[in-house]
């Protein structure tokens, strides 16, 4: 899920198929809506004949995040008098506060091959769209796209279009043409794609008192990982569970359908699990039960100088030694590994994660992280996943859940509300029974609400993080009762006089943040009310440094977006040239107030909030020891320190006897050059050893 600042994502891949029309499916909130462009939008492909039309199908869909309705795609097939098929999609929502609007159409030939496609409008808050695919009498195609050069090519077979997660019109017509070619394994997605489809089975729901066989099938290539989807009987699209432009859950389903998404939300989390799990196993190496790795330098997370030549002996889930190999026994038939060359660091967390499908998993054990704190999801979905993985039937870091709630109003997310005080207590005994260490506020929240949802959440022994609600200063919120911030934005809120930040320009806004003095006050008074509560701060320094700097800058800074696959690409355009020395600026000054509270003994805990997933991870340690910490510093910022502010340092955060074997080794030493915690070699947790090239490549990633 995204902050209110997240950098949006446009997916770059586009395609045109062949649908197989089904039945007519009219429904009357649709009839003649779709039909037209809205005002100001252009009309649909050029070419189509003249001539009379006839509309032979309409067919509305419900669009939700986090299951949350928030707007409507409206599609309409029409065919002329030579037989020619036009489908035209309205898609449009409201995401807090802002609509997001898109229109696409297809012009298919009266044998049903697609001709010409066009899309164009806004994929998210942030992004937006405007291609097309034209197919040309002698079989080959041109795509353009607003700000690349044209591609042209001659398609390899069948083919089919579709441009990312919307609009829903692709990818119904995407599943009905893979109905009609006999349900190929993989179909080519123009321009130069392949789009992989595997049926999952059929189950059988009950909808509006009666029961529907429904079939549910993945879907890969369209966004990053699997998409779900589900098809009646006649192979159109009932329902979908997604992520959209901004890498939030995204759910839709068709008219009369509704009332299921929750539940195949909690089967897409399950299913995706278990696919995990099954494709996982290659991944996993080295010998069974009691293993003493030997010869590499320890870095033990206590923040004691490093062991060199050390012995770190693990057996299943726990570590059984730890220390200098010459006074470190190795248990007879224990299987050593020489590591000569490595550290051993505990395994990593990530402070600030959205779980959101399942190939993220495979990421972050890649990487190294073996713990990660989610912090805002659709409650059944992340706790699903939580539990199978507890089970020990997944692949996939411990996740820690923390309930995300929100108040009311247009900018408000998910669907778990506390709109007043009488629904603090269900609310929270809902959380609690869910597992959830922790309740996030986020940005609806009434300000007068955060005092006794505070106190009540306590009383359950459960922590208060997140956003500052919109009106409540932070200074105002650690008053109230947080425990933790999350994103260092919120810091720099008592710079201005309330109400003032809206009336301001985003430069002189930028400007008052760049010219900041993080020494005096107002700043100063921040950092000593985080140091005097001992509040946390999961920063997200790594996200912020992708939104402040050009693309340019930004792939020299992170090498992990040179990894990304295919539709990941182009996530992060970064700031304008234009505007990149203010924005460098006021990234300046976040790592300057970050500093000062590590000096002033605020627990710093690294968090991503996705970014680049896994390598966002390290690039946050790199910025650490920028902001002043020390290579030894940064690394307990995601190992001891977040063990500690979560309760559960006797467990895991530190690589001692007793304690989870959690663990990752990295080539080269760390402290010496805080890089070098990129080059992960191996990671261990649930006593399984896995190789890091294997699980990036069943995240899509390079290695």
């Amino acid at each position: 899920m995204s902050s209110l600042s997240r950098f949006a994502f446009l997916l770059t891949c586009v395609a045109a198929c062949r649908p197989t029309p089904g039945p007519s499916v009219t429904t009357p909130a649709a009839t003649g809506v779709a039909s037209e462009a809205a005002p100001g939008e252009r009309a649909g492909p050029a070419g189509a004949p003249d001539g009379k039309r006839e509309v032979v199908e309409t067919t509305v869909f419900h669009l939700h995040k986090f299951l949350q309705r928030i707007g409507v795609e409206r599609d309409t097939y029409t065919r002329d008098g030579a037989g020619q098929l036009e489908a035209k999609a309205s898609f449009g929502f409201q995401d807090r506060g802002s609509q997001v609007t898109l229109a696409a159409s297809f012009r298919l030939g009266p044998d049903g091959a697609p001709r010409d496609y066009q899309a164009w409008g806004k994929t998210s808050r942030m992004s937006s769209i405007d291609e097309r695919v034209l197919v040309e009498a002698d079989g080959t195609f041109m795509h353009s796209r607003v700000g690349e050069a044209p591609v042209r090519g001659t398609p390899s077979g069948a083919y089919v279009v579709a441009s990312g997660y919307a609009p829903l019109l692709a990818q119904d017509l995407l599943l009905r043409a893979w109905v009609a070619r006999g349900r190929p394994a993989t179909m080519t997605l123009l321009p130069a794609a392949t789009v992989t489809i595997e049926s999952r089975g059929k189950q059988e729901h009950e909808v509006e008192g009666k029961r529907v066989i429904l079939e549910h099938v993945s879907v890969r290539g369209l966004v990053w990982g699997r998409e779900d989807a589900w098809l009646d009987d006649a192979g159109r699209l009932v329902a979908v569970v997604t992520r959209d432009a901004e890498f939030d859950h995204f759910e839709a389903a068709r008219e009369g359908f509704v009332a299921l998404l929750p539940e195949l939300v909690s089967r897409a989390g399950a299913d995706g699990v278990a696919w995990l799990s099954e494709v996982g196993q290659a991944a996993a190496r080295g010998p069974a039960g009691a293993v003493a790795l030997v010869g590499a330098d320890l870095v033990d997370g206590t923040g004691r100088p490093p062991v060199r030549d050390a012995v770190v002996v693990y057996d299943g889930d726990k570590i059984v030694a730890a220390g200098p190999r010459a006074s470190t026994p190795i248990p007879p038939g224990a299987s050593t590994l020489d590591v000569s060359g490595s550290t051993i660091l505990p395994g990593l967390w990530d402070m600030h994660a959205h779980v959101q499908q399942v190939e993220q998993g495979a990421a972050y054990l890649a990487a190294g992280v073996t713990t990660v704190r989610d912090l805002g999801n659709i409650l059944e979905f992340v706790t699903g996943i939580r539990d199978t993985l507890d089970a020990g039937k997944g692949l996939g870091p411990r996740i820690l859940v923390s309930g995300i709630v929100d108040g009311d109003g247009p900018r408000a997310l998910g669907t778990v509300r506390i709109q007043r005080r009488e629904d603090i207590a269900p609310v929270l005994d809902r959380l609690k029974r869910a597992g959830c260490l922790e309740v996030k506020l986020y940005s609806s929240v009434a300000p007068s609400l955060v005092r006794p949802i505070a106190e009540a959440a306590h009383r359950r022994g459960m922590r208060v993080v997140g956003h500052v609600p919109e009106g409540m200063s932070v200074l105002e919120a650690i008053a109230a009762g947080y425990d933790g911030v999350s994103h260092v934005q919120f810091l720099f809120d008592p710079l201005f006089a309330p109400g003032e930040a809206g009336k301001l320009s985003r430069e002189a806004r930028g400007r008052r943040i760049a010219d900041a003095d993080v020494k005096a006050p107002p700043l100063a008074q921040v950092v000593r009310a985080f140091a005097a509560k001992k509040v946390m701060l999961d920063d997200t320094l790594a996200l912020y440094e992708l939104m402040t700097h050009t693309a340019e800058e930004n792939a020299r800074r992170e090498p992990g977006l040179a990894k990304l696959p295919r539709e990941l690409r182009g996530l992060f355009d970064g700031s304008s040239p234009a505007q990149a020395e203010l924005d460098g600026a006021i990234f300046s000054k976040y790592l300057a107030v970050v500093g000062e509270l590590h000096r002033a003994g605020v627990p710093i805990v690294a968090g991503t909030d996705i970014s680049v997933p896994g390598h966002s991870l390290h690039r946050e340690l790199e910025l650490y020891v920028e902001a002043g910490l020390s290579p030894m510093a940064a690394i307990q910022a995601a190992t001891s320190v977040p063990a500690r502010v979560m309760g559960m340092q006797a467990q895991v955060g530190t690589v001692e006897p007793g304690k989870r074997a959690d663990l990752v080794l990295v080539a080269g030493d760390p402290i010496a050059d805080i890089r070098n915690v990129r080059k992960v070699t191996a990671v261990v947790t649930r006593g399984k050893m896995y190789d890091p090239a294997a699980l990036w490549r069943i995240a899509e990633f390079t290695p």
